[in-house]
């Protein structure tokens, strides 16, 4: 049989708990910092989806100031000046309408919670539990 070597901790208990303590300290540090760095990167990606909305807002906006001249002008040829107008509108509102729908459904599927951190902390609390 295999003989196990014991170690002999001449630490005493105080001793052991400051380093836990120590030890849990900046291992909540760091988990903060994790915190910090994955709430980062989702505002970036809601800074993104911010910017479709805004190019998609403003791209509609172009379109339809410079097709709005140039095509009803060629369709009131071809119908009364409202009708054309009318039909140009609703095109131009189709096109914006589904860019800014795009922005906003990935906004909404978004998940904000930090996954990897509230992984961590249940491991942390859990490795915390064992050591005491």
């Amino acid at each position: 049989m295999a003989q196990q070597q014991i170690v002999k901790d001449d630490r005493s208990i105080g001793e052991l708990f400051s380093e836990l303590a120590g030890e849990t300290t900046t291992l909540l540090k760091q988990e903060v910092a994790l915190v910090q760095v994955e709430l980062t990167q989702k505002v970036e990606k809601i800074g993104k989806n911010v910017g479709f909305l805004v190019i998609g807002g403003t791209v509609a906006n172009a379109a339809f100031l410079a097709l709005i001249a140039a095509i009803i002008a060629g369709l009131a040829n071809f119908m009364q000046f409202w009708l054309a107008a009318l039909i140009v509108a609703l095109i131009i509102g189709i096109a914006a309408a589904v860019l800014i729908s795009k922005g906003l459904n990935n906004l909404k599927s978004m998940d904000l919670k930090p996954k990897e951190s509230v992984e961590s902390l249940k491991e942390d609390v859990k490795w915390v539990k064992e050591q005491i």
